[in-house]
């Protein structure tokens, strides 16, 4: 089955705009295959430092070349509650991988760091470039040139873009992804944003509020609203990167390690060893990346996607732009309500249908491309499941119900929540920049209001604390937040701030180079502005009381001054220089220096 002509046309348009970068990858992901990573092309020192810490049963079998050997490249931490349920990930692995006849290692190790803990904090100046450092060392992993496919484990907010980044830059192998899976439900979403709010305006203490945050972020596994983490699941399985029907059974099940131990099986099944070589490379083209964002939009996912999948793309030779996220947005209607898009968490959208529904319910309305290539076989089809387990303690698979088990949470086409995704494109003499409109009810979605400006959070959040913003509508705007300033840091700690003020009738919003978040919320937010300020943006020549327009519908960003005059002002600077040291700070000026702009993916190579 083919998609509708409005998803074929965009589709179309990226795979002409990247003909010639596209052809020159998969040349080299062909020329690396045709070489083969079969441990013959060792030499015998660099075979024996290979397989020196493996049993004898393992050397055995890595000093032939018929037994194919399997990489593991790990994010696994223990003070991450995403990244805990990791830990036996190997040994399963390992297990799966003999018993099939194969043989895993550990490859290597990569960070993995939680915004939720750096939120405010310097270290969240770290976390975008964390995505490209992430990269680099599962490279490195990858380099000893031992394995004939890879599985990967991480699951949070840069881990899964930094770790696909690496495995289409070794795309001659072919690359599983397994993940680790949600916590179970906590305090609910909506009544831990209450406390929030109610702390920021001074009504609880800290005490109340951590209570609550603990309440809700209470256990092994990725947090339950629907951020970047749970964003990153939707996407490895709708792209065909993950088994069906594994993105979102939770840690430390049965059924949860039989998935992992069947990945396990399935990456050893699909290497140039065996019949059905499937280098991830070639499995990961145009199409899929076009089902990903049609993935992103039907379910409001994480804006933070729109700069990871034009870095994870153009790995492949493949260039996505927010032209063509925004066309597909409009053409993708909304069908699921998770928080912070509604009041249910990502167990409550699996235990309606999860994402075997939602993918059948894309297929059957043409939304996906269904003729791809994935790590289960050719087509998208039979991702359209619920995984299960079975009598024997493997993982049995049936169709997806053919109704929602809660239309509030999980609609079909016929009763979508919008006609429309929600991501749109804003375009104005300020530059472009990006803002969801899923979770910002219509009547916010325009604000035109005087500029209160900022250039950093801190100084709004003292602003509030105050009572300077109490009385006023205003549009806040927070500059020298992008890649190249400070490492664009998410501006998350804002949203309990406006929301209390957007809550007592004030008109508010939010315009910044920075980023927000993957739970950007109920208030309008133009994120990820380029030109960023230090970049020469125009955001660097607003003052305060201009009058700023953010009009979602339109798709337009303003600054309304005459073009004379604000092509006549000078760019405000700014002393960066304590933002660039600290906390690790100084060790990613090079970062800095070489970041592309956001809506090139904001990445350094």
């Amino acid at each position: 089955m083919t998609a509708r002509r409005e998803i074929e046309a965009v589709t179309a348009r990226i795979r002409e705009r990247s003909r010639e970068t596209r052809e020159a990858y998969l040349a080299r992901v062909d020329e690396a295959a045709a070489k083969g990573p079969h441990r013959t092309v060792l030499s015998c020192g660099n075979l024996a430092h290979g397989f020196a810490a493996c049993g004898p049963q393992d050397k055995a079998a890595l000093a032939g070349d018929v037994v194919p050997n399997l990489g593991i490249i790990t994010a696994y931490n223990d003070m991450l509650s995403a990244h805990q349920p990791y830990e036996p990930y190997p040994r399963l692995i390992k297990e799966a991988a003999h018993e099939a006849g194969g043989v895993a290692q550990v490859a290597g190790g990569v960070p993995a760091m939680c915004d939720g803990v750096t939120q405010g904090q310097p270290g969240m100046e770290l976390s975008l470039f964390s995505r490209d450092v992430i990269a680099l060392a599962a490279a490195v992993g990858l380099s000893h040139n031992m394995f004939d496919a890879a599985v990967f484990l991480g699951i949070c907010d840069k881990i899964v873009p930094g770790l696909v980044t690496a495995a289409l830059s070794f795309g001659h192998l072919p690359a599983v992804f397994i993940p680790a899976g949600p916590m179970t439900t906590g305090l609910p979403n909506d009544e831990k944003s209450k406390v929030r709010q109610l702390f920021a305006e001074g009504k609880v203490g800290r005490e109340a509020l951590l209570e609550a945050e603990a309440k809700s972020y209470h256990g092994p596994g990725t947090c339950t609203f629907y951020g970047t983490a749970n964003s990153n699941q939707m996407l490895m399985e709708i792209m065909g990167l993950h088994t069906p029907g594994s993105s979102f059974v939770n840690p430390n099940t049965p059924l949860r390690d039989a998935l992992t131990k069947e990945a396990a099986q399935r990456a050893l099944a699909i290497t140039a060893l065996g019949n059905e070589f499937t280098p991830a490379g070639r499995m990961i083209d145009e199409r899929s990346i076009v089902n990903g964002v049609v993935g992103l939009n039907a379910t409001g996912g994480s804006t933070n996607h729109t700069i990871h999948l034009i870095a994870i793309a153009a790995a492949a030779g493949i260039k996505l732009t927010w032209a063509d996220i925004a066309e597909i947005s409009a053409n993708v209607p909304l069908l699921a309500r998770v928080y912070p898009n509604g009041l249910a968490d990502v167990n409550h959208f699996h235990a309606a249908g999860g994402m075997g529904f939602l993918v059948r319910e894309l297929l059957d309305a043409g939304l996906l491309h269904e003729d791809v290539q994935t790590i289960w076989g050719p087509g998208l089809r039979p991702y359209a499941v619920e995984a299960k387990l079975g009598e024997d303690g493997t993982v049995a698979r049936e169709p997806a119900p053919a109704r929602s088990g809660n239309e509030k949470v999980l609609a079909p086409v016929a009763k979508a929540f919008q006609p429309t995704g929600g991501i749109r494109v804003l375009t104005g003499n300020l530059g472009q920049a990006i803002i969801k409109t899923s979770a910002v009810k219509p009547e916010h979605r325009v604000v035109e209001a005087p500029a209160i400006v900022f250039t950093a959070q801190e100084e709004l959040q003292a602003a509030f604390k105050a009572g300077e913003l109490d009385d006023r509508d205003f549009i806040a705007v927070i500059r020298y937040q992008g890649p190249k300033a400070n490492g664009m840091p998410e501006l998350h700690k804002l949203t309990p701030l406006l929301g209390v003020l957007q809550d007592r009738g004030r008109r508010v919003a939010l315009v910044t180079d920075g980023r927000m978040s993957g739970a950007s919320g109920k208030v309008p937010a133009a994120i990820h502005v380029t030109p960023e300020a230090l970049d020469g943006g125009a955001i660097g020549k607003v003052r305060d009381g201009d009058m700023v327009r953010l009009d979602a519908e339109a798709g337009t960003l303003e600054i309304l001054v005459e073009a004379e005059e604000l092509a006549g002002r000078e760019i405000e600077p700014v002393d960066l220089t304590h933002r660039h040291y600290g906390m690790g700070r100084e060790l990613f000026a090079g970062f800095r220096a070489l970041a592309s702009r956001a809506d090139q993916g904001a990445a350094v190579f």
